[in-house]
């Protein structure tokens, strides 16, 4: 895919999900091929989780693609840590309290989800889904049309 340079269109796309994100821990950066939405999730003392919606824009086609990437750091005893790193379409809620009850914290990744899309449909962006999310999709009904075709085979050779 070519880097779109700016468009009207994008620039517009950019400013709307900017305007949305604002007053919120949302923050956005401008990539090569679109823009990032990111946000340090809370997490209670276990480490550090960033959630970032890459978001892909093809302003000849007014579609966009969003994928997941969520970068997890968590500290285990001694000082060990582990680090994760998970993309795709990540769907997750976490919410903690801290044990006086003072400070709380929830997230959801559909938020953001719900921010860029909202964003992108006013204008008339359409979503596309990402190339790893549709592999799954086939990959899946494939796995569903084997399974058909051995349930059938079986039936055929055990029929009395």
């Amino acid at each position: 895919m070519l880097t779109p340079t700016p468009t009207p269109d994008t620039d517009a796309l950019y400013a709307r999900v900017e305007a949305a994100a604002t007053g919120t821990l949302y923050r956005l950066r401008r990539t090569e091929r679109g823009f990032d939405l990111y946000v340090d999730v809370p997490q209670a003392g276990r480490g550090a989780r960033l959630h970032t919606y890459r978001v892909a824009l093809r302003p000849q086609e007014k579609t966009f693609t969003m994928t997941d990437v969520v970068r997890t750091v968590e500290r285990g005893p001694y000082g060990a840590s582990r680090a994760t790193v998970e993309t795709g379409r990540v769907r997750y809620r976490t919410w903690s309290r801290s044990l006086d009850g003072s400070e709380r914290h929830s997230f959801s990744s559909a938020d953001g989800h719900r921010l860029i899309r909202s964003a992108a449909e006013e204008l008339g962006w359409g979503e596309r889904k990402p190339a790893s999310q549709r592999t799954a999709l086939v990959a899946g009904a494939f796995g569903g049309l084997i399974a058909v075709g051995v349930l059938i085979g079986l039936a055929v050779a055990f029929w009395p």
